[in-house]
């Protein structure tokens, strides 16, 4: 009984450390940025769009600035799921998550 006690605790510490790295990655941002900085989005580590700024050079074609803006989002949203990994790893010891846990 008594090893059950102890990894309900310890079941009950890590999802309380989980809580708290999902609070700071809503807090946290990240940035991509495609063409030397001309489109660049800046969103929260868990993939919350917060800002994009594009370049004046790039106010007439629509269609590229299209393309960047969707390549800066890309980048964005991997620099988001990389930042989350890493603060999941400080949880887990660096044993991977369950297929379909992600914070």
């Amino acid at each position: 009984m008594n090893n059950m006690g102890g990894l309900l605790q310890q079941a009950q510490q890590m999802q309380r450390k989980m809580l708290e790295i999902e609070k700071k990655l809503s807090e946290m941002e990240v940035s991509g940025q495609v063409s030397n900085g001309l489109v660049k989005v800046i969103m929260t580590g868990k993939g919350v769009v917060k800002s994009i700024k594009i370049d004046s050079s790039l106010k007439e074609d629509i269609e590229v600035l299209e393309d960047l803006i969707v390549a800066a989002m890309h980048e964005a949203k991997k620099n988001a799921d990389n930042l989350s990994e890493q603060e999941m790893k400080s949880v887990t010891g660096g044993m991977p998550m369950p297929p379909g846990i992600k914070f």
